[in-house]
């Protein structure tokens, strides 16, 4: 045998289920394959078409989703996908593409149909698998969310409780008493880290407790032999179908016949609360800031798995900018009870990143009040500006860290009432300096979140009409647009911090998103356009003729390209424990990505020239 198909065989021998297969099978096996080298971004099959291979993934990964573009399932270096067709289906239910470059060996229809009449096993391994993925796709097309595509490994337990087999039934389970645990792993005696059997509650109460048995009997005279089990790198689905098919609730993880941990249904369950809808959920429960802290905390972590499995840096966005609204209405509605009714009408609303749902994993609060123009200071002014402490101090604890411009309620400059605020933005209009510029742009992106949000959509909608023809503030704001330069050097080399916590690094919000942000809120104002979010501005500013359709779409290509790349970084600092930033290292990002910034960041600074044809660029 050569060197080459030595090395295929001994790989096929790591992964199931080939590694199940006689020594002679196996070695027979990698005469029959071919390999093939697809690049990223390379569809293996898609919908629809016929196949006549099992692809086994040698290297790189490979994503598998439905025809409507769902995501069912992510194969690393391993595993296999394209067998349904062979197993039964003339045609492929699935895309397969490759998510990184990626080579593959091929098994024939032919051999492969040999292997599975000759090992049963080998055809059960397959099929269900097939089920599985047919069933999850079902679900996945009615279920909210995708959590359930996490693998084991994230979330297992992995210290599973465990007695050797001649412990007996009495010292076991007293074991399980002590350990507060509903079941129990028997190890073997012969190699303490593979799995033998398994005691659950249950058995202890049907085979022991129901017929009075000996305790003193050896714990595998009761237990389930040679129980079930998946790899750490299965996915929760998975496991939850497993365990529902087979009617059990414990399912032991195991890799290369060594035990690395166990799942249970509850832990399933639990799991599912991280879902956006049971994380706003518990914050509108939470009653405590140390409770809404901890809640909190959990929506990075919900989030950067969300990235993980290839969200949107949109949907992401919104995840992160609901769960801190629904945290702003509760302390809103806590700080009620404690001072008793609001003495009159007022708005809390929600400035900047959070105003136009566009909330990073790195952002801070901005909020104010709106008051009715009943509010009298002598009055009402205490009850407010201890409101106001009460929501920002616990949005603080809380995780959404005070605003350092103090562009907040708690501030009293940020809490007026609806005559004081349009009488503002007047002054801010008519005479744009670079603080009252700075207030503006912030101002602009508000969304009223709790109270009488009449109020904020009434000043709001004032507050753009008088904003419509103010020539000299677009110009100013054209000039703090063209001021954010891209940091993209003169042969589009990137620019870098040189020294300090950031050295080697570039902000990929200053001179990146925060540049499209202020160009689609200029479109916006100039033509009187009343969405706040920036690819809502950047979908509208063609037709108020701010804007070209093309430079538009160019924008918020770029514009979802860098709150992709700054989500992914963010999730990394995550899953590190780390302070997510948008500071980013060029090199730590593949080639395509790295020319992929270097065109955003042209486009950014190719639109920026262009503002100086439209507007006067100002010295400020």
């Amino acid at each position: 045998m050569s060197v080459e198909l030595e090395e295929v065989q001994g790989f096929l021998s790591q992964h199931a289920p080939f590694s199940t297969l006689p020594v002679e099978d196996l070695a027979a096996l990698p005469a029959t394959m071919t390999m093939r080298y697809v690049r990223r971004g390379e569809i293996i099959l898609d919908v629809g078409q016929p196949n006549d291979f099992c692809f086994m993934i040698r290297s790189g990964a490979v994503d598998v989703s439905d025809e409507n573009d769902v995501l069912l399932d992510r194969r690393e270096a391993g595993r296999c996908c394209g067998y349904s067709t062979i197993m039964g289906d003339n045609s492929s239910r699935y895309r397969m593409q490759a998510v990184e470059d990626s080579l593959l060996m091929l098994i024939p229809r032919e051999p492969f149909l040999a292997l599975c009449d000759k090992h049963p096993d080998l055809a059960r391994f397959f099929s269900s698998q097939s089920k599985r993925m047919r069933a999850a796709a079902e679900a996945l097309r009615t279920e909210s969310s995708d959590i359930l595509r996490m693998k084991l490994v994230d979330f297992m337990i992995t210290a599973p409780v465990t007695v050797p087999a001649d412990s007996t039934i009495q010292d076991a389970a007293a074991f399980m008493q002590k350990n507060n645990v509903s079941s129990l792993l028997i190890m073997d005696e012969s190699s303490p880290r593979k799995v033998k059997g398994i005691v659950t509650d249950r058995d202890l109460r049907a085979k022991v407790v129901a017929i009075a048995r000996d305790v003193s009997e050896p714990i595998h005279a009761i237990m389930t032999a040679d129980p079930r089990t998946l790899p750490s790198d299965a996915q929760a689905f998975e496991a939850m179908m497993l365990m529902t098919e087979l009617g059990i609730h414990h399912l032991p993880v195991v890799d290369a016949e060594e035990l690395v941990g166990i799942v249970s249904t509850p832990d399933i369950m639990r799991l599912l609360r991280n879902d956006p809808i049971y994380v706003t959920a518990d914050l509108g429960r939470a009653t405590t800031n140390e409770e809404m802290a901890k809640t909190y905390a959990s929506v990075s972590d919900v989030a950067a798995r969300f990235i993980d499995r290839g969200a949107s840096a949109e949907d992401v966005a919104a995840l992160v900018t609901v769960s801190a609204d629904s945290m702003a209405r509760r302390l809103l509605t806590l700080g009620e009870q404690k001072l008793g009714p609001a003495p009159v009408e007022y708005a809390f609303v929600v400035l900047g990143s959070q105003g136009r749902r566009e909330m990073g994993l790195a952002s801070d609060q901005d909020n104010a009040l709106v008051l009715s123009n009943d509010y009298d200071e002598a009055a009402h002014g205490a009850y407010f500006a201890e409101l106001s402490e009460f929501v920002c101090r616990g949005l603080d604890v809380a995780g959404q860290v005070l605003c350092p411009g103090e562009m907040m309620a708690m501030n009293p400059q940020w809490r007026m009432t609806q005559d004081q605020w349009l009488s503002t933005f007047r002054t801010w209009v008519q005479a744009p300096e670079p603080d009252a510029l700075l207030h503006a742009q912030t101002f602009f992106d508000m969304r009223g979140i709790h109270g009488a949000t009449h109020l904020a959509s009434a000043m709001h909608v004032a507050a753009i009409d008088s904003a419509k023809d103010a020539g000299r503030m677009h110009a100013h704001l054209a000039t703090l647009a063209a001021r954010r330069e891209p940091p993209l050097g003169f042969f589009r080399g990137f620019v870098l911090d040189r020294s300090g916590e950031y050295a080697n690094t570039l902000d990929i919000k200053k001179g990146g998103t925060a540049a499209i942000v202020q160009m689609a809120r200029l479109y916006a104002l100039s033509s009187g356009i009343t969405a706040v979010g920036t690819r809502q501005r950047l979908i509208e500013a063609p037709a108020g003729g701010k804007v070209s359709a093309k430079g538009a779409q160019d924008l918020l290509d770029a514009f979802d390209f860098l709150n992709s790349v700054a989500l992914r970084q963010q999730a990394v600092a995550i899953h590190k424990k780390e302070k997510p930033t948008y500071h980013i290292d060029p090199n730590a990002l593949g080639k395509l990505d790295r020319e992929h910034l270097r065109d955003a960041f042209q486009i950014i600074k190719s639109m920026q020239n262009a503002l100086a044809t439209k507007y006067p660029i100002r010295n400020i």
